[in-house]
């Protein structure tokens, strides 16, 4: 990857401020590089740039040094290029996903950083590429935000659930049958509120373990309680009537 202020020699440097050009970026995590062609096809020059708000100003206007920018296509637009793709959408830029690499220009041309940067803005103006990128700003990105936070807690409580049953199962008779027949949700507080066994044996252990699973499977229902409702809150800012009546069952506290 080049650094940020290393760039390609130059194929054509002469600037007509009146001349449509366009921008393809290659993103990283840390540098972006991009490359600025003419409506021609023809490479201006490529440039790598910090994933900082004053690297993305320097980007746009270098870029626009060149001519007119109206386009640009931008790669790995919902992850590495996010940021990027929001502030040059704000800046009036049309924004164009790129994602397949032109598998034909690396046979002839190798693969690197800049050959990827204008071969995402020749994608842009041959039409291969024509997904216009989500700019990741609105109520849906919210949402998906959340949904994912969701996903990851539930994953974790049912982890824990298993756990916890797994553990009881060898547990010593006394315990296992004082626990006997209790639902889930009466079962995981009962345990969240065993008291620590004295000693260091597989049957104190047993005991902490229990009580330590039942607190993390408590939090995660909580976590996903809290998620629950901000979901529904933020589909009810944007789309009022998609949940209806179902509004107050979807925000509905989860037992454990």
């Amino acid at each position: 990857m080049p650094s940020m202020t290393q760039q390609s020699q130059p194929r054509h440097n002469t600037a007509d401020q009146d001349e449509q050009v366009l921008l393809g970026v290659d993103t990283h995590k840390d540098v972006h590089v991009a490359a600025v062609i003419t409506s021609t096809g023809l490479l201006l020059d490529t440039r790598g740039f910090p994933t900082t708000r004053e690297g993305y100003r320097q980007l746009l206007c270098w870029a626009r040094a060149f001519g007119q920018l109206q386009r640009a296509g931008v790669e790995c637009t919902g992850s590495y290029g996010a940021v990027l793709t929001r502030y040059l959408h704000h800046e009036g830029v049309t924004v164009t996903e790129v994602n397949q690499p032109d598998k034909a220009a690396r046979r002839r041309h190798g693969k690197s950083d800049s050959i990827d940067a204008a071969a995402a803005a020749r994608a842009v103006l041959s039409g291969r590429a024509t997904a216009t990128a989500k700019t990741t700003d609105g109520p849906v990105e919210t949402v998906r935000l959340f949904k994912m936070a969701k996903s990851s807690a539930v994953k974790c409580r049912s982890m824990a659930i298993n756990q916890l049953k797994a553990v009881l199962v060898a547990a010593e008779p006394t315990l296992r049958e004082s626990l006997a027949g209790l639902s889930n949700p009466k079962l995981i507080r009962r345990c969240s509120q065993l008291r620590p066994a004295s000693g260091t044996g597989p049957q104190a252990a047993s005991r902490h373990t229990l009580r330590l699973l039942a607190r993390r499977i408590l939090h995660f229902t909580e976590e996903i309680n809290d998620l629950t409702a901000r979901i529904s809150t933020a589909i009810d800012a944007c789309a009022p009537k998609l949940l209806g009546s179902t509004a107050s069952v979807r925000t509905r506290p989860q037992p454990c």
